[in-house]
């Protein structure tokens, strides 16, 4: 199964980062979120990528074409600049197609034009800015036993701010940031059968007011709840975070 990164946002909010080089290339641990994104597909076995480029898509673009001389050894010709690589590394196999969809195109247009990789089976989709402990297997199941034409992934986020539990004027409980109870968001990482295609109109057409919001009023759109680990990256705060939590181990969206 394919599995399509929207990857073509300005990331107006990161702005400290996005400045020169697209969002979803903005490092954690050393390496684009982008990777982290994929590695946690390449896990349960989806290493076909397609990949929609828009702003400063370039900068992905030449990430991938120098992908084996950033991983691997290799052996330079000086003068007629012939190369021998050596080695291998974990990313062996995967087929990534970068696929110009737009500098302004919308969400759901992103997915309008790179149509033709994905129209003849089941395909999944996520953002190019959140990872996830996401078991795609169940994910995968789950969309399969609804009959659905699309499945979506509900999370429960963390708030923002640290939960107090008070009692008589005194904190009885401090929690860092805890989990959000009530109440369930998109957390991107969907499954869409190819016949939501027709259902875009345009480049202008988001994913998310457009085709996501036509699909539920249809009662076509399923919902798979993970309860595990879910962040995004929107703020340079979040980009902190993930990256303290890869240096100190506690990265839960590794599991690969």
């Amino acid at each position: 199964m394919k599995v399509v990164i929207l990857a073509g946002g300005l990331g107006t909010r990161l702005r400290e980062e996005t400045e020169y080089r697209p969002k979803p290339m903005v490092e954690i641990g050393g390496r684009p979120i982008l990777w982290h994104i994929m590695k946690c597909y390449a896990h349960f076995g989806h290493t076909q990528f397609v990949i929609c480029l828009g702003y400063k898509g370039d900068v992905i673009r030449d990430y991938f074409l120098n992908y084996e001389m950033r991983n691997r050894d290799f052996t330079v010709a000086l003068g007629s600049g012939r190369r021998e690589i050596h080695g291998e590394h974990d990313e062996d196999g995967w087929l990534v197609t970068l696929a110009e969809t737009g500098e302004k195109t919308n969400t759901g247009g992103r997915l309008r034009r790179i149509a033709r990789y994905v129209k003849d089976s089941t395909f999944m989709v996520t953002y190019g800015d959140g990872v996830a402990d996401i078991d795609i297997e169940r994910l995968t199941h789950c969309h399969r036993r609804q009959g659905k034409l699309a499945t979506v992934t509900a999370v429960r986020p963390s708030s923002r701010y640290g939960e107090l539990a008070i009692e008589n004027d005194v904190v009885k409980v401090f929690r860092e940031k805890p989990q959000v109870h009530e109440g369930w968001i998109n957390g991107g990482f969907f499954v869409f059968e190819p016949e939501v295609l027709d259902w875009i109109e345009g480049d202008e057409e988001s994913l998310e007011a457009g085709l996501l919001t036509k699909l539920a009023n249809h009662r076509q759109l399923a919902v798979y709840r993970h309860d595990g680990f879910w962040q995004c990256m929107d703020t340079y705060r979040e980009m902190q975070m993930l990256n303290e939590a890869w240096r100190d181990g506690t990265a839960r969206w590794k599991i690969w």
